[in-house]
């Protein structure tokens, strides 16, 4: 095996064994991009000076006996709404085209003080605005897969990378599904964290009260690695829950006896692709055969979140980019008579497509007359959805769901319809306006070979429990044998 095939759990016991250095995996890494990101497309940029540069630095003092972190080393790829100081952080946007962040992230603090070496920073849609990275303002990204299809979004630049093994482990952000969808369609394992779980300081906002920071990985083993390192209070983050400090790898045990597990009905009904649904009760099989109780359950709030999200996303964006003016942050347009023509044309130009559709659409829904209509009463099924989640974790320790509707669509196939669009997310916006944990696990492959993903949802606070169903899952299947096949391009 190329020392990037392997996952970060087997490249941290061959460091602590002297079997390979930093610099080694470091170099075999960008050895890999530079192989395959030019059909992929997963990075915006890349760091590999100051990557090898990190790395013999650690090697060194390995050699020399110093202490170091386990994963001190070890490279990982940032999602590109995560600020790094001295690097650019463009949210892949004009608008913040050449914005160099001043500071780090919460997120990057922690990595830091583990000595983790930075790749680059991964494509995403223009301010996590998507579910296909098909909206960023520079190119879209490509399904390892299957490059003529998209590999999800918003976090498609890392879970991309991930797949194609162009990054051992990667950061992404999840507002309405934009880890585990993207991961879905990869064949990847993507959680989102419980809401303030871990510290959304450093990441540019979309929509404050759902957006977090999470995972993207080769395995469930790394899936709780990395959450154990970025998870943990924040005092600059007033979201940010002060919890005791958890070793997520301690709830890494193959056994899901006396487990019960929701399968919604819902969720493997209308809407669902026939392959999707059938391999979602292949899952559901499996779990009873390793001793779970898998029970059929009702959660009939899909036609109701999908809405509700979208009015709550857009109208934090409106309020969010509201900063971005040509003025106080972001891109100025050189075309302006006034200050008015300034900010107009700074927005216009700066801003995609979709970018300013989810703005116009958050401005309409906060505006006089209509707020009590659309966003008040969003604000309402929200409470209810959280309502209907508690009322089943009453009787359950786990749902399981589809994480996606649909395996991976081709490039441009939905870019012209809105709605058919916003639908992928439909398997995966509840958990967020609930505030769940949720976590995209591969399953299967469709008779085109693209992967599918399942998701298992917990109640807040309680991913041990993901942790240990996805990891006895994992440990009795072989979907991690099957590998992207880059179809569609020169292999």
């Amino acid at each position: 095996m190329k020392l990037y095939e392997y996952t970060v759990h087997e490249l941290v016991d061959k460091l602590e064994k002297g079997e390979i250095t930093s610099e080694e995996i470091t170099r075999s890494y960008f050895e890999r991009i530079k192989e395959k990101d030019n059909q992929v497309k997963a990075y915006i940029s890349t760091l590999e000076e100051d990557a090898i540069k990190k790395a013999k630095k650690v090697d060194e003092y390995r050699k020399a006996g110093k202490p170091v972190s386990r994963f001190a080393g070890i490279p990982i790829g940032i999602k590109d709404n995560m600020c790094i100081t001295g690097t650019k952080t463009t949210c892949s946007s004009k608008m913040l085209e050449n914005f160099v962040a001043p500071y780090n992230a919460t997120v990057i603090d922690k990595l830091n003080e583990q000595d983790l070496v930075y790749l680059g920073k991964l494509n995403m849609d223009e301010f996590a605005m998507g579910s296909s990275t098909e909206h960023s303002a520079f190119f879209p990204t490509h399904n390892p897969w299957d490059l003529e299809k998209v590999p999800g979004g918003s976090s498609g630049g890392s879970s991309a990378a991930v797949s194609a093994d162009m990054a051992p482990w990667a950061l992404g952000s999840d507002t309405g599904g934009s880890i585990r969808q993207p991961s879905s369609l990869c064949g990847v394992v993507g959680l989102k964290p419980t809401y303030g779980l871990v510290s959304r300081y450093g990441l540019i906002a979309y929509a404050s009260s759902l957006d977090q920071i999470g995972p993207i990985t080769k395995d469930v083993t790394d899936s709780a690695m990395l959450l154990s390192l970025i998870a943990g209070h924040d005092e600059k983050d007033s979201t940010s829950m002060n919890l005791e400090k958890k070793d997520y790898t301690k709830s890494l045990v193959n056994d899901v006896k006396g487990m019960k597990i929701g399968l919604p009905k819902e969720y493997i009904g209308d809407g669902i692709n026939s392959e999707v649904k059938q391999a979602i009760l292949d899952v559901a099989k499996k779990y009873e055969e390793m001793g779970a109780v898998v029970e059929e359950c009702s959660l009939d709030i899909g036609k109701y979140a999908t809405s509700a999200y979208y009015i709550i996303a857009c109208a934090e964006a409106s309020s969010n980019l509201g900063r971005f003016d040509g003025i106080r942050y972001g891109y100025r347009s050189e075309k302006f008579d006034n200050l008015k023509d300034i900010y107009k044309n700074s927005r216009s130009e700066g801003f995609g497509a979709e970018v300013k559709g989810r703005i116009i659409l958050g401005t309409y829904v906060l505006s006089s007359g209509y707020y009590d209509a659309y966003y008040k009463k969003a604000q309402k099924i929200r409470t209810v959805i959280k309502n209907k989640y508690n009322e089943l974790f009453e009787k359950y320790d786990l749902l399981l769901t589809p994480t996606s509707p649909t395996t991976a669509f081709k490039i441009g196939e939905k870019s012209n319809n809105a709605l058919e669009m916003y639908l992928a997310d439909i398997c995966t916006v509840p958990v967020n306006i609930g505030g769940l944990p949720g976590m995209s696990i591969p399953c299967a492959l469709d008779s085109n070979g693209m992967p599918i993903g399942f998701q298992l949802i917990a109640k807040a606070f309680n991913e041990e429990t993901i942790f240990k169903a996805a990891y006895t899952y994992e440990q009795n299947t072989n979907f991690r044998e099957n590998k992207p096949s880059f179809k569609g391009g020169n292999s």
